[in-house]
């Protein structure tokens, strides 16, 4: 590599730190240990999409813009999910971890970084059929309000019907993915039964403090985007935030093996990503 493209990498990071610096100081969202390879595609995207001729120049518009920094929080967290998403993931919750929660009066489960919310209401109607939704309580978390808006609505594309369907019986369910939305033009509208157990609210989970003392937490697709340093940290607040003997499912391409709080966890299932919080 010639001395000149050196020196335009190394310039280009010194100003990627520098926006997600200016962001940290002057908005609170902390994206400075994300993966720089996916900083890197998202920032070249938003430029495009904010007219800004380099990455200096979208600073300033962060600073004293809030639509333009509006614009960046939407682009840089990462929102893509489906119902049942990867079915044997929660065919394995309904055949290894239902039968424990059973045995709880009460159950609270977090969906972390749920994004538009459809990973929640399949979890919500898991626990419906395994008769456990009346005693359960659902948080849905996530940094980017238009997403929580979304998921508030629980209404979504019919023209991923089928793929939903699909995955909901590889997933285990007992009976018709219709018997739990109505669908009015081209939407599928979630019915609201699934609804009264479920409070989406706004969480960093690089900032942000412990949620309560959970029975499950699940967040999936989300760690291979950060750095080694910050899934240490968001696993010290999973386990600060899980019960004993409670849950984490993480994403399948996910590896938490090298994090030094991973011997607080034994393996339920290797290849599903789903640790148990040790009794320790």
């Amino acid at each position: 590599m010639k001395k000149n493209e050196l020196n335009h990498e190394e310039n280009t990071n010194i100003e990627i730190q520098l926006l997600l610096e200016a962001i940290f100081r002057k908005y609170g969202y902390d994206f400075r240990n994300y993966s720089t390879n996916h900083l890197t595609r998202r920032i070249s995207y938003i430029l495009e999409k904010t007219n800004s001729q380099n990455i200096s120049e979208l600073q300033h518009k962060v600073l004293y813009d809030g639509k333009t920094f509006y614009e960046v929080l939407k682009n840089l967290s990462i929102n893509v999910t489906e119902m049942f998403r990867n079915p044997s993931f929660y065919k394995l919750i309904r055949e290894e971890i239902v039968p424990v929660l059973k045995t709880y009066p009460f159950i609270k489960v977090w969906s972390a970084g749920c994004s538009t919310g459809e990973e929640v209401y399949s979890l919500a109607i898991l626990l419906k059929e395994e008769g456990l939704l009346d005693r359960s309580l659902i948080y849905g978390t996530d940094l980017n309000e238009d997403v929580l808006m979304k998921a508030r609505e629980g209404i979504y594309s019919a023209k991923k019907l089928e793929d939903y369907a699909n995955n909901y019986k590889d997933a285990g369910g007992k009976g018709r993915l219709a018997d739990y939305f109505t669908v009015k033009y081209n939407s599928i509208l979630l019915k609201e039964e699934l609804k009264k157990n479920i409070v989406f609210a706004g969480h960093n989970l690089v900032t942000d403090h412990v949620f309560g003392e959970m029975n499950l937490i699940i967040c999936r697709n989300v760690f291979i985007y950060f750095e080694q340093e910050l899934q240490d940290r968001t696993i010290k607040l999973f386990l600060e935030s899980l019960c004993t003997g409670g849950f984490l499912g993480i994403g399948a391409k996910e590896d938490i093996r090298f994090s030094k709080h991973y011997h607080l966890l034994d393996t339920v299932n290797d290849r599903n990503k789903i640790y148990q919080k040790k009794f320790i």
